[in-house]
């Protein structure tokens, strides 16, 4: 092969990555705005919830304790540096693993940790905080489902997590923690470009029946539904 055929293969190379990286701008833009409606099972609504993002990842925000689910149970206070056990709610998001220890906020962002997210080469992590109240904002919004909709939505949140032989979640023996009151496990599934974070809280919610966007790999596909 000649230098003018492999220079010719080369460029036809780089557009279609630039092309495929366009397409997936224009998507993550585009499929955002179509909505996947509330569905309304006609009970009451009784259970709040919360989606959170710190900017970078969505959290799904349960209480700690109700006659559904105890999920101090489940990710115990005493996994967290603080150990403290008077929190009224638990923040619960999926994500890759690295991308998770290492970039708390987009100003951490390596090239390494991107690229492995995005193409299935590293693990998958759930991310656990403990919360005393919820303040409402642009980065907080409060949803309230039914007892049977809550149910579906830890179904859901559960399944993710994975499992030792004894069925307890695995916790991930980390100091990478963004504070003192989270903690990591180990999760199920692979984390892509096509499938982040936000595209599983974004999951959670159609999971509980609650308004969404079609798809999204952003935390803005989420709250853009959720604008007064």
């Amino acid at each position: 092969m000649n230098v003018k055929k492999i220079g010719k293969y080369l460029l036809r190379t780089m557009g279609i990555i630039v092309g495929i990286i366009l397409l997936y701008i224009i998507l993550g833009l585009l499929l955002p705005l179509i909505p996947v409606s509330a569905k309304d099972d006609g009970q009451v609504k009784e259970v709040p919830i919360y989606i959170y993002t710190n900017g970078v990842h969505t959290d799904i925000v349960m209480p700690v304790q109700n006659e559904i689910q105890d999920w101090s149970a489940k990710v115990p206070f005493s996994n967290t540096v603080s150990k403290r056990t008077d929190f009224n709610y638990v923040g619960i998001g999926w994500g890759d693993k690295g991308f998770y220890l290492d970039t708390p906020t987009w100003a951490d962002l390596k090239f390494s940790t991107a690229f492995k997210a995005a193409f299935w080469l590293s693990e998958s992590a759930m991310h656990c905080t403990y919360y005393e109240t919820m303040k409402e904002g642009d980065d907080c919004k409060k949803i309230m489902i039914s007892k049977t909709q809550y149910r579906k939505l830890v179904k859901f949140v559960e399944d993710k997590f994975d499992r030792d032989a004894n069925g307890n979640f695995i916790l991930v023996p980390t100091n990478a923690v963004y504070g003192d009151n989270d903690a990591f496990y180990d999760a199920k599934g692979s984390y892509n470009f096509l499938n982040t974070c936000n595209t599983w809280a974004n999951d959670a919610l159609k999971a509980a029946g609650q308004k969404a966007a079609l798809w999204t790999p952003t935390d803005f596909g989420i709250f853009l539904h959720y604008k007064k």
